[in-house]
């Protein structure tokens, strides 16, 4: 029996005994499966021995992430083939475990395609970070982690804005630029921003909103980041937009903020990496910075009840370790424990949708520079990663909100 013909047997029964949603090519060469489905091409043993060792997403994702397999075609094919995968499981036609039997089966079967082995060490991109969870030592290492790869890489596939959250879409012609400018003006508008005023930026990012609403707002902005890449990016851009001593982006944790209250506060897709445990001091922040009558504009990941809470194994190992993401409910619900009155709740999913899928196209048609930036193994975690992230927004198995608060 060949490679492909061996291993098809090994997953028919993972699909309730149903045809496969893909076609397995083996590193013999042989195929199998339906002829129009993508192809997942396994180029090593070392594949199995991974799979043997860690049966789910976390070693399917190592596996890809080393090129031990791989689904030609790129971005798209792999996006259509989790795309299936992902539709068997939701039918219940996928079972997460094999029996006992099928487990000595599935041994025997590795044994003879030469697969057994001990455990493969983890890729080398994958997060090694200690130190006690959400302490601000961790975190500064978490957010370097996946934000200080580089300003160039970022700017590969991001638009000139540096906005690293969902853009907002007014019709379908917009691009990417414009779409992330009217969400910059609308997070603005909802804040009722005006000249002279003081806003606040917890987790800035690039500096984005600072810079735009200092430039088109007329306000004095601080943004704060513990991201060392980002502190210098925006930094750079201050000087050069002529607004120093008007905006200001600090290397900061939230919880060393003690300046006067601002007029305004926002947090945009920052609230996920606080913790579980510490979510009630970051809305703390948020309260005790913001003046009385004014308003918080909170834009915000959030998880379907049955979803992750970290999004996974392969996204807490390699992109955002320590996250936590919860159902809007739930969010809204801590908020209006520390006391504040939410106006307004503004799903964004669907833009996201369109954001990642512009992120990814620019990613794609760059892959060679990003390769040559960060390497084939890095290069093969973010399309995993953005491949990934559309289909968990275009599923609902995650969502994203504004959500727009008054401190009374």
């Amino acid at each position: 029996m060949s490679a492909a013909q061996s291993i098809e047997g090994l997953i028919s029964p993972l699909l309730g005994g149903g045809a496969l949603p893909l076609r397995i090519r083996g590193w013999d060469g042989s195929e199998a499966g339906p002829p129009s489905a993508p192809v997942l091409q396994i180029s090593s043993r070392q594949a199995l021995r991974r799979l043997l060792w860690r049966p789910n997403e976390l070693g399917l994702a190592q596996a890809y992430i080393t090129g031990e397999i791989d689904v030609p075609g790129g971005a798209s094919e792999l996006a259509a083939g989790l795309r299936d995968v992902w539709a068997l499981a939701q039918d219940g036609m996928a079972r997460p475990t094999l029996s006992a039997a099928e487990k000595a089966r599935a041994a025997l079967v590795a044994l003879r395609l030469g697969a057994v082995g001990p455990p493969l060490p983890a890729p080398a991109s994958q997060a090694r970070v200690e130190g006690t969870t959400h302490s601000v030592e961790r975190d500064r290492r978490v957010i370097s982690h996946h934000y200080d790869l580089s300003n160039d890489f970022y700017s590969l596939f991001m638009d000139s804005s540096m906005a690293y959250s969902c853009a907002w879409y007014e019709d379908d012609d917009a691009t990417l630029a414009q779409a992330q400018v009217a969400k910059l003006d609308m997070i603005c508008r909802k804040l009722e921003l005006q000249p002279g005023m003081r806003l606040l930026d917890v987790g800035c990012g690039w500096g984005s909103l600072v810079l735009h609403a200092a430039e088109h707002f007329g306000v004095r902005a601080l943004g704060v980041t513990l991201s060392h890449e980002q502190q210098a990016y925006a930094t750079q851009q201050i000087a050069e937009r002529g607004l120093t001593g008007t905006v200001e982006v600090r290397l900061q944790d939230y919880r060393a903020l003690d300046n006067a209250p601002f007029d305004a506060v926002a947090s945009i897709e920052m609230g996920e990496h606080v913790g579980e445990a510490n979510y009630a001091r970051y809305v703390d922040v948020l309260w005790r910075h913001l003046l009385p009558g004014r308003r918080l504009l909170l834009q915000q990941m959030s998880r379907r009840a049955d979803a992750a809470p970290g999004g996974g194994p392969f996204i807490e190992h390699y992109i955002a370790p320590d996250m936590h993401m919860r159902p809007l409910p739930e969010t809204v619900s801590l908020l209006a424990a520390a006391g504040f009155c939410v106006e307004q709740q503004q799903p964004m999913g669907e833009h996201y949708v369109r954001t990642v899928a512009d992120w990814l196209d620019a990613f794609e048609s760059r892959y060679d520079e990003v390769v040559a930036m960060i390497g084939e193994e890095q290069a093969r975690v973010w399309r995993l990663y953005l491949v990934g992230g559309g289909l968990s927004f275009e599923d609902g198995r995650m969502g994203v909100d504004q959500i727009t608060a008054v401190r009374p």
